[in-house]
């Protein structure tokens, strides 16, 4: 069984998966002052969730992480709670694609997860769009190019600032109103945000499949894919837990197993 972990900004997924199957995935806060000791207490509860706690079914581990200092807190849980030494996911990590970003170095390794998963999932040409911190949109061709992409603030990211500067306005919730034109400060909030959100999504896939010359697969994956697919005219399904499943595949081929 493999543990995956995908530490992000905000939130940090922890997922088990055996073969291309995850058995369960948790998405947690992401905590930077955590010490090794404090994360292997959280992989043995999950894993009392997953398998009653046998650590032992634990084969192999694979990180992909946007955040320097869990990096290494994690590398070192890997290494001293479960004795496994962990594959952590970076641009010059064999994977069966191709970087086309001038700085190969400057794709963070979870829109390459994202990339590999959909490549071998699905094919191509494919555009990932992941809710998550920021909102990104990343290319990948049929013969398996990861293109490059656009990044946009996330939609939590950007409302979360403005409930902080404008001393009238408050946090809301992320459902959708039944209208656009809202008629008190919670709806009128709520699609600014929502259908704001949905517009931003369609324009750029609009952009850049006219860019590609053919059409996509648009594939929505992230903490709020599921509530902006239903409203979005281009994607096509939602995936959660797609970076789970390229990191999978990327462990495969790095060991082999």
């Amino acid at each position: 069984m493999l543990l995956a972990i995908d530490v992000g900004n905000t939130n940090t997924v922890l997922g088990f998966l055996r073969g291309t199957e995850v058995l369960g995935s948790w998405r947690v806060s992401t905590n930077r002052m955590q010490t090794p000791d404090e994360l292997g207490f959280r992989v043995k509860e999950l894993c009392d969730i997953a398998c009653g706690g046998l650590l032992e079914e634990i084969s192999g581990v694979v990180i992909c992480s946007v955040v320097p200092p869990l990096t290494s807190a994690y590398v070192r849980m890997s290494k001293e709670f479960l004795k496994l030494p962990p594959v952590v996911v970076r641009s010059d990590t064999e994977m069966d694609i191709t970087i086309d970003y001038y700085d190969p170095t400057e794709v963070g390794a979870d829109r390459l997860a994202n990339a590999v998963a959909v490549h071998e999932l699905v094919g191509g040409p494919v555009i990932v769009v992941d809710f998550g911190t920021a909102t990104t949109f990343d290319v990948i061709t049929a013969e398996g190019h990861y293109r490059g992409g656009a990044i946009a603030p996330g939609i939590r990211t950007s409302s979360e600032n403005l409930f902080r500067r404008a001393a009238l306005l408050h946090g809301v919730g992320m459902e959708a109103p039944d209208r656009v034109i809202g008629r008190s400060t919670d709806e009128s909030l709520r699609a600014g945000i929502l259908y704001g959100a949905v517009g931003q999504v369609d324009e750029l896939v609009t952009r850049m499949t006219a860019e590609l010359l053919e059409e996509p697969v648009v594939i929505a994956t992230g903490g709020l894919a599921e509530t902006i697919a239903p409203l979005s005219r281009t994607i096509t399904r939602v995936e959660p837990d797609l970076t789970l499943k390229g990191l999978g595949i990327i462990y495969r081929r790095v060991t082999g197993e």
